[in-house]
């Protein structure tokens, strides 16, 4: 078996390891503490099941090249102070500002997805569900994943917190992991409120919100900082639940116009 086949089956490997973990945590979690009853349809489930390891394994072998060689022209283009700064900084500081430009980055990726039709057409698909749960997290089509993914990468690489000033990949490896894991989190049917730490953290009702067909629509597009909603006034949090969830033909027919 080639190099490259070896890597894709171990990568494959890992996903199926991580699916019967994520299941092993949510499904009983959505069944005891779920916000609505019921489960999503047959048909839904396997997409998400399959868009699953897409949205996983696609990013990960597109991405690779283009942030290569970003990492590469950075080093010739930035002045050699900026990585070098970034590089001095402690690990936790380093984390810390990684984990919060990335969240801008991806803030605004996602709110371009929301107002541009040409990238809405792509995003329209993880907006379809009418019934949330943690699978939907990964019900992304691969255009729209690849493209906020690099909304959030991409700063990293530009400002030296990535690439090979930085150490390599372990800044924007750790950003996305614990993204994505949050991710699992905010789209599960569990009815559950953080309180006070609502200001600080992004929780299911923070991000159903963000899912409903009811008004004001476009809000909370902060994966997990709702701080970052609140400065660009895009933050929507009532005490109640949305009534339902998906988009209408009038939300599909933005990618027309």
């Amino acid at each position: 078996m080639s190099p490259f086949l070896t890597a894709f089956a171990y990568q494959v490997l890992r996903l199926v390891l991580w699916l019967l973990i994520l299941g092993a945590i949510f499904l009983p979690l959505e069944r005891w503490f779920a916000v609505r009853s019921g489960q999503a349809p047959r048909a839904q489930r396997w997409q998400d099941v399959g868009l699953y390891f897409v949205s996983s394994l696609v990013p990960m072998l597109v991405l690779a090249t283009p942030l290569a060689m970003l990492a590469q022209l950075s080093r010739q283009l930035l002045p050699e102070a900026l990585p070098a700064t970034m590089a001095g900084l402690p690990l936790p500081g380093r984390f810390a500002l990684a984990f919060l430009i990335g969240e801008l980055g991806f803030y605004w990726g996602h709110r371009a997805a929301h107002s541009w039709p040409w990238l809405w057409r792509f995003h329209a698909v993880h907006h379809s569900p009418r019934h949330l749960y943690f699978l939907v997290n990964t019900r992304v089509h691969p255009v729209d994943m690849v493209f906020t993914r690099l909304c959030g990468l991409l700063p990293l690489y530009v400002l030296g917190l990535a690439g090979p000033s930085a150490g390599g990949s372990g800044l924007p490896v750790a950003v996305i992991l614990v993204g994505t894991l949050w991710g699992f989190f905010i789209h599960s049917n569990i009815r559950v409120r953080l309180g006070p730490l609502e200001w600080l953290l992004s929780t299911p009702a923070f991000h159903h919100w963000h899912h409903t067909r009811q008004a004001p629509l476009d809000r909370n597009f902060a994966s997990m900082l709702p701080l970052v909603d609140r400065l660009f006034g895009t933050h929507h949090l009532p005490r109640e639940w949305p009534a339902e969830y998906g988009i209408d033909h009038e939300s599909i027919d933005r990618a027309k116009t």
